[in-house]
C-alpha cells in the first residue's frame, strides 16, 4: 500500500489562471506560499523564515469555484496529491515541475477581509449564494440525503 497526500495551508500568490478545454473541463492553476517562521535554537542559533511556493492545480468544478472566488492573497486549505511531470526546454535541459493536483479546497479567508471592489464580492450575491445553499440543504432533507456541509460547492 501508498499514499500520496499532501495538506497544506497557505497563500495565493497570483489570481488562478483559468483554461477550459476543448470537452469544456475547466483547469486553474496558481501558486500558493507556505511559510515556516523563524525561530531561534536552544544554543543562539537563529534559523530564518523559510517559504515555499507550490504549484496547484484544481479540475472541473474545483476549478469553477477558484475562478469565481480565490483572489491573490487568500489563505487557502488544500489537499491533494503531489505530480511531478517532466519536460526538456528549449536549450534541450530536461526540467521538473512538480504539482499539487487538489482533491479540496476551502477557503480561509473570510470575506468580509476582502476587498469588494477588487474581489467583484457583494452583498447582494452572498445572500443569493447562501439562498441557494440552503435550498439545496433544504432539498436534500425532504429526499433523506445527509447534510453535512453548509457550503455550495
Amino acid at each position: 500500500m501508498s499514499v500520496n497526500k499532501v495538506i497544506l495551508i497557505g497563500n495565493v500568490g497570483k489570481d488562478p489562471d483559468v483554461r477550459y478545454l476543448d470537452n469544456g473541463v475547466a483547469v486553474a492553476t496558481f501558486s500558493l506560499a507556505t511559510t515556516d517562521r523563524a525561530y531561534t535554537l536552544q544554543n543562539g542559533t537563529q534559523v530564518p523564515e523559510r517559504t515555499e511556493w507550490h504549484n496547484i492545480v484544481l479540475w472541473r468544478g474545483l476549478a469553477q469555484t477558484a475562478e469565481k472566488y480565490v483572489h491573490k492573497g487568500d489563505k487557502l486549505y488544500i489537499e491533494g496529491k503531489i505530480r511531478s511531470r517532466f519536460y526538456d526546454d528549449q536549450n534541450g535541459i530536461k526540467r521538473t515541475i512538480v504539482e499539487i493536483f487538489a482533491d479540496n479546497m476551502e477557503m480561509l479567508t473570510p470575506r468580509s477581509a476582502s476587498q469588494p471592489q477588487a474581489t467583484g464580492y457583494a452583498p447582494q450575491a452572498q445572500a443569493a449564494l447562501q439562498q441557494q445553499v440552503q435550498a439545496s440543504q433544504q432539498q436534500q432533507a425532504a429526499t433523506g440525503g445527509s447534510v453535512t456541509d453548509d457550503l455550495p460547492f
